[in-house]
């Protein structure tokens, strides 16, 4: 693992550096030493550092039954906040020195006016992770079938100060195993050779298939982090 490809001070705490880059401060909710994205944007929610002051800054901005995720080992216990589940994931990243093969597959631009659609894929992969205004984080593509179905897309992120992470990579399951979600991989990593960021992406640790995509593409993994699930109480 190469952990000087992704600087620690950035990807420990992704979720709060992106909040505070120049791409997505548009976004932030804050409170203090916490934020987090809009609920209709992303459910990711970030502090600076643990601390029961900062998740009780935290819980200021959820409404009652609301919830979002959190990079970190361990959060202190706060009245009102509950931690619901746990997420390892593996952060993995490309070498800028992996070759972006030619693909043939015929890709479209996603905008929001199709947001319906990425939501109603993404959620037979992920359900919960893709919200209305995901597609508010950075460009998104997909491919249709021939009857113009949406079955296949993925896009950007968490975007970090040449850091742009590839995300909400999915296949209609009647559709998989044709490389499609290869293609749009890379259709998004060649725009990031364009924009000269680095591509990464958080990937479950449960999840063999889409690493061993990942990893035949040239991807690496770099580090492991756990995300914790939060809800606001009544």
């Amino acid at each position: 693992m190469r952990m000087f490809d992704l600087p620690e001070k950035l990807f420990a705490n992704p979720t709060w550096h992106a909040l505070h880059s120049k791409h997505h401060r548009k976004f932030a909710k804050c409170a203090g030493d916490a934020c987090r994205y809009p609920g209709e944007v992303v459910p990711l929610a970030a502090i600076s550092a643990p601390g029961i002051a900062a998740m009780r800054q935290l819980y200021s901005l959820f409404e009652t039954g609301e919830s979002a995720w959190i990079v970190g080992e361990e959060y202190a216990e706060v009245t009102g906040l509950v931690r619901e589940e746990t997420l390892e994931c593996l952060q993995m990243m490309l070498p800028g020195d992996v070759v972006v093969p030619d693909t043939e597959t015929e890709i479209v631009k996603l905008s929001d006016a199709n947001a319906g659609e990425m939501v109603a894929l993404t959620t037979l992969a992920f359900p919960g992770f893709f919200r209305q205004r995901t597609c508010e984080m950075g460009s998104y593509y997909g491919v249709r079938s021939r009857s113009g179905e949406l079955i296949a897309m993925g896009g950007e992120r968490l975007k970090l100060e040449g850091f742009t992470e590839i995300s909400a990579v999915c296949t209609h399951p009647a559709f998989r195993g044709q490389g499609l979600a290869a293609a749009i991989i890379w259709q998004v990593v060649r725009e990031h050779r364009k924009e000269g960021v680095v591509s990464w992406l958080h990937v479950a640790s449960a999840n063999r298939r889409a690493q061993e995509l990942y990893l035949r593409m040239g991807f690496e993994e770099v580090r492991r982090v756990t995300l914790h699930q939060v809800v606001r109480g009544p």
